[in-house]
C-alpha cells in the first residue's frame, strides 16, 4: 500500500534542494499561464468590442421590400409568343413601393411570437442636408428613440445629447458625426433637410450619432418616425423597414425564411446580412488561442526538460530509495508529484500575474475618434479562462513528468551502485 505521507515528503525534500531549478520550472508555467490569460482576456475582449460595434446596431431579422428585376416580362403575357424562345435586354427594375404594406399589423403579429423580443418600425430616406452654401446627400432614418435605444443599444452611439431629447424634440434630428464635422454644425444648431422631391425643412439638432465606422458616420442621421413622415408627406402607417430583436439569435434564419414565404417580403438573419464580418471574428479568434495553446505547451516543454534532468540529478536517490524497499511505482508517484506541485504553484501565481496585466490593460486610456464610447482598452475577464489555463497547467505538467518519473521506475539500483 502507497504511503503518501512519505512519498510527498521526499517530493518536497527534493524539491527545496534544489530550489534553483523548482523555481525555474515553475516559474516556466507561470510565464506561460499569466501570458495566456493575458493574451487571451486581450484579444477576446477586442473581438467582442468590434462585434458589438457592428452587431448591436445590427438587428437579428430586418424586414423590407427588395427592389428586383421583374421576373415575368410583358412578351411572356402574349399568347402569341408563349411557345417561343424570347430574349429581352436591358431588364428594368418593376415598379415597386419602398412601404411595407400593412406593416403594423405585421409588427403586432411578430410582437405575439414568443422567440421576439421587439420588432420596431423605421423609414428610410434618401435626402440632402443644406447649411448655407453647402449641401450634402445623405440619408434619414425615421426611428422610435426609446425602443431603439431599448433593444439595439441606441445610446451607446449617441456622443452628444440623447435619445430622450430626441423623442421629446417633435423637429429634432440627431446628426452623424461626419455630417456635422463637415457642415461645422453642433448641437443646438439648425439643417435644413431636402427631400428627394425639392421639399425642405428646418430641423434642430439635439445630438450627435458616431457609429465608429465614418462611412456611415458621414452620410446618416436620425428623426422621429413621425417627423419623417411628415418630412415625405406620407400616412401614419408608412414604413419601409422592420427590424426584428429575438431572444434567441439561431432561430434567426429559419425565421426570416418563414416571414419572408409569409409575407411576400425580404428578410434577411443576421448572420446571412455579416457572413464576411463573422468569417473575420472565427480567424481572429482561431489565431488568438493558437498562439495561447502554443504558450501553453512551451512552458510544458521547458518543464519536460527541468523534471528529466533532475532524474539523472538524483540517481543516486532513486538507487537508495528502491535499496531500501521502495518500489518502481513508489519512486514514480515521487516524481509524478513534484511535477504536479510545480503545475499547481506555477499555474496559480500564473493565473494572479494574468489577472494583474488584464487589470492594468483595463486602465490604459484608449482613445480614438472612431469609437468614442470605449474609454480603455477593452477586457474580457471570462472566469472559464482562467479554468482552462489551470487545467492546462495540470494535465501539461503531469505529461511532462510522467515520462522521466517512468524511466526513474525502471532504474535499476545495482547497476548504479556498481557504477559508483
Amino acid at each position: 500500500m502507497t504511503n503518501w505521507n512519505v512519498i510527498l515528503n521526499i517530493a518536497k525534500t527534493h524539491l527545496l534542494t534544489k530550489i534553483k531549478q523548482t523555481a525555474t520550472a515553475a516559474l516556466g508555467v507561470t510565464f506561460g499561464i499569466g501570458a495566456y490569460i493575458t493574451l487571451v482576456s486581450f484579444m477576446t475582449g477586442l473581438n467582442s468590442m468590434l462585434d458589438d460595434l457592428i452587431l448591436n446596431q445590427t438587428p437579428h431579422i430586418h424586414i423590407y421590400n427588395e427592389i428586383e428585376p421583374s421576373k415575368k416580362q410583358p412578351v411572356a403575357t402574349y399568347d402569341a409568343f408563349k411557345n417561343s424562345f424570347n430574349v429581352v435586354h436591358s431588364i428594368k427594375p418593376k415598379f415597386s413601393q419602398k412601404k411595407i404594406h400593412n406593416a403594423l399589423p405585421i409588427i403586432n403579429y411578430l410582437k405575439k411570437d414568443e422567440n421576439v423580443k421587439g420588432a420596431i418600425p423605421q423609414i428610410k430616406s434618401s435626402i440632402f442636408y443644406i447649411a448655407g452654401p453647402i449641401e450634402l446627400g445623405g440619408n434619414l432614418t425615421g426611428i422610435q428613440p426609446l425602443d431603439e435605444a431599448k433593444l439595439f443599444n441606441f445610446n451607446d452611439y449617441v456622443v452628444e445629447g440623447s435619445t430622450q431629447k430626441l423623442h421629446n424634440t417633435e423637429n429634432g434630428i440627431l446628426l452623424g458625426a461626419g455630417v456635422a464635422k463637415k457642415m461645422s454644425l453642433t448641437v443646438g444648431d439648425r439643417v435644413q433637410i431636402s427631400t428627394i422631391k425639392g421639399d425642405i425643412f428646418p430641423l434642430k439638432i439635439v445630438g450627435i450619432y458616431q457609429s465608429g465606422i465614418a462611412d456611415i458616420d458621414a452620410i446618416q442621421s436620425f428623426a422621429n418616425l413621425k417627423t419623417v413622415q411628415r418630412i415625405l408627406g406620407e400616412a401614419e402607417n408608412y414604413i419601409t423597414d422592420i427590424n426584428v430583436k429575438l431572444h434567441n439569435i439561431d432561430v434567426a434564419l429559419p425565421m426570416a425564411q418563414q416571414i419572408e414565404q409569409q409575407f411576400n417580403l425580404t428578410a434577411i438573419d443576421i448572420n446571412t446580412a455579416n457572413a464576411q464580418f463573422e468569417t473575420g471574428t472565427t480567424i481572429r479568434n482561431l489565431i488568438t488561442y493558437a498562439v495561447s495553446v502554443t504558450l501553453l505547451i512551451v512552458a510544458g516543454f521547458g518543464i519536460y526538460n527541468i523534471l528529466n534532468m533532475l532524474i539523472y540529478e538524483k540517481m543516486n536517490d532513486i538507487a537508495i530509495l528502491k535499496a531500501t524497499g521502495f518500489s518502481g511505482k513508489d519512486v514514480q508517484y515521487i516524481f509524478m508529484s513534484q511535477a504536479i506541485i510545480i503545475g499547481l504553484v506555477g499555474g496559480l501565481i500564473g493565473l494572479l500575474i494574468g489577472l494583474i496585466f488584464t487589470n492594468i490593460i483595463n486602465t490604459i486610456p484608449f482613445e480614438t475618434e472612431a469609437l468614442p464610447t470605449v474609454e480603455t482598452y477593452p477586457i474580457n475577464f471570462n472566469g472559464w479562462f482562467y479554468i482552462i489555463g489551470i487545467t492546462f497547467a495540470m494535465i501539461s505538467t503531469f505529461l511532462a513528468g510522467y515520462l522521466p518519473s517512468k524511466k526513474a521506475k525502471k532504474i535499476d539500483p545495482v547497476t548504479i551502485i556498481r557504477g559508483q
